[in-house]
């Protein structure tokens, strides 16, 4: 089955997200990870944890999380053959400028200000398009 990797430490964020994908009909499976550690050990099948295969079309990354950040997480996939060319969309509480330069440097797909609104933000909403595109 295809699906998608949310990497996200905030119980209610995490809710929400899924309540989306029910809402949107989205056809893919949601696997959760609460910080960037739990993700890597989903994706390599390392730590005792079972990889996700096949691998998840696209990440949803949250950039402030314990144990390994966003940035930190999505520098360590990039090292990875096999993970480098996940779509990455980082959905975070944080509109500095150098978190968005940080994350454009490492390749993400769009960049989703929290709180999660899925109806009404201009931002969500084109990343959801762009995301629902790459998705099909």
């Amino acid at each position: 089955m295809r699906s998608v990797l949310l990497v996200e430490d905030d119980f209610f964020d995490t809710m929400t997200a899924k309540k989306a994908f029910e809402k949107f009909s989205v056809p893919h499976q949601l696997h959760t990870a609460f910080n960037g550690l739990e993700a890597l050990d989903m994706l390599l099948g390392s730590n005792g944890v079972e990889a996700i295969r096949p691998l998840p079309e696209v990440i949803l990354l949250d950039l402030n999380m314990p144990k390994m950040n966003g940035h930190e997480f999505l520098a360590e996939i990039r090292t990875h053959p096999e993970l480098s060319e996940i779509p990455v969309f980082i959905i975070t509480t944080s509109g500095m400028d150098v978190d968005r330069l940080n994350a454009q440097n490492l390749g993400v797909s769009g960049y989703i200000l929290k709180p999660l609104d899925f109806e009404s933000s201009p931002d969500m909403v084109d990343s959801m398009n762009l995301l629902e595109k790459l998705l099909r």
